[in-house]
């Protein structure tokens, strides 16, 4: 974990909130290259200070040993990591004013809580007192004063989480890095430390950059959702902005809920919500059903067109009782032409 420096003006004031040092991050055509591989390939991006980020793609797009240029922890083969006013490809991850959180926690087992969290603060030279009051503010903060005397191995997978995450802030950092910090917990837990994960964020006014594959969480999360493939960035924008207007393919399909139709020589991604069945010999074109899948407050129907095009269609659960469909069936299917979205060769 990454060590920032620390002196007596950097204690946390009441109320427990760190000082705001947030600072804009930009990459420039950093690479990532491992022998003839390359991992990262020339990206480009700028994250404005206060941002919730996360870098989003399947395994092996880049996007962790994105992270770890920015930490320090890998080499950059070529281009800049901009912190602020200063280029810090050449400083070693304590001096960047960062700090990671990784995947795994990798708390201190023969340490207690506090101790973990104090640790960056003994190892930067902060005398005892200031970095075990800097600890408990940071425990406070993250509701586990009560285990302050405990070891790792007396919490749960999400108090773990939680001490690794003071033990990150309390460098006060201006770039917090999180490395799939939620995969390893259980779904219900996931979504509740999604929450507060974006309110720490929002409270602490840094910049928070998050790694997953999980395009629920980046939507949860993110102001700014980077969705990276093969080393190289495929689209940048809000969640929103993202998933209502997938630039590519690839996109298009890795976010889900859209179905790609080729038509008149071009690619056109259509909301699986967006898509209307009806009885043969309505307006639409004819499909066969595949599958029908119940999840609950929506059911997925499965067809294949006359073309031999694939399309998922999601309706509501009182939609589909007013008129089932049953593996077989044949249907009309068709959309608005508002609801089509041109997407990039």
């Amino acid at each position: 974990m990454a060590v920032a420096s620390v002196g007596a003006n950097d204690a946390c004031p009441e109320g427990h909130a760190l000082p705001n040092r947030a600072a804009d991050l930009e990459l420039a055509a950093i690479t990532k290259a491992y022998g003839e591989t390359i991992a990262v390939d020339r990206v480009s991006l700028k994250i404005p200070a206060g941002t919730y980020c996360c870098l989003l793609g399947p395994s092996g797009c880049g996007k962790s040993s994105t992270l770890r240029m920015i930490a320090g922890h890998e080499f950059i083969s070529d281009g800049d990591v901009m912190i602020g006013d200063t280029v810090v490809n050449d400083l070693p991850p304590a001096k960047r004013g960062t700090a990671m959180m990784f995947q795994s926690y990798a708390l201190f087992p023969h340490l207690s809580v506090r101790e973990n969290v104090a640790f960056s603060l003994k190892m930067a030279g902060a005398a005892k007192a200031e970095r075990l009051k800097r600890a408990d503010d940071l425990l406070a903060l993250v509701d586990m004063t009560r285990y302050g005397d405990r070891l790792p191995a007396q919490l749960s997978g999400g108090q773990q989480q939680r001490v690794a995450l003071a033990r990150a802030l309390v460098t006060n950092p201006t770039v917090l890095l999180l490395d799939e910090p939620l995969s390893a917990l259980d779904p219900f837990l996931r979504i509740r430390m999604r929450a507060e994960l974006k309110r720490y964020q929002r409270e602490f006014g840094i910049s928070f950059i998050h790694v997953t594959h999980s395009q629920e969480e980046a939507m949860a999360l993110a102001d700014m959702v980077v969705v990276m493939n093969d080393g190289r960035i495929e689209q940048v924008g809000s969640p929103r902005e993202v998933f209502n207007a997938p630039k590519t393919v690839f996109v298009a399909k890795f976010m889900g809920g859209h179905n790609v139709v080729p038509e008149g020589g071009k690619s056109y991604a259509v909301r699986a919500d967006r898509i209307k069945l009806a009885r043969p010999g309505e307006a639409g074109a004819k499909a066969t059903v595949t599958d029908v899948e119940y999840q609950g407050m929506t059911v997925h129907v499965a067809l294949t067109r006359e073309d031999g095009t694939d399309l998922l269609v999601t309706l509501a659960e009182t939609e589909f009782d007013r008129a089932p469909v049953s593996v077989g069936d044949t249907v009309s299917v068709g959309w608005q032409p508002a609801d089509r979205h041109e997407l990039a060769a």
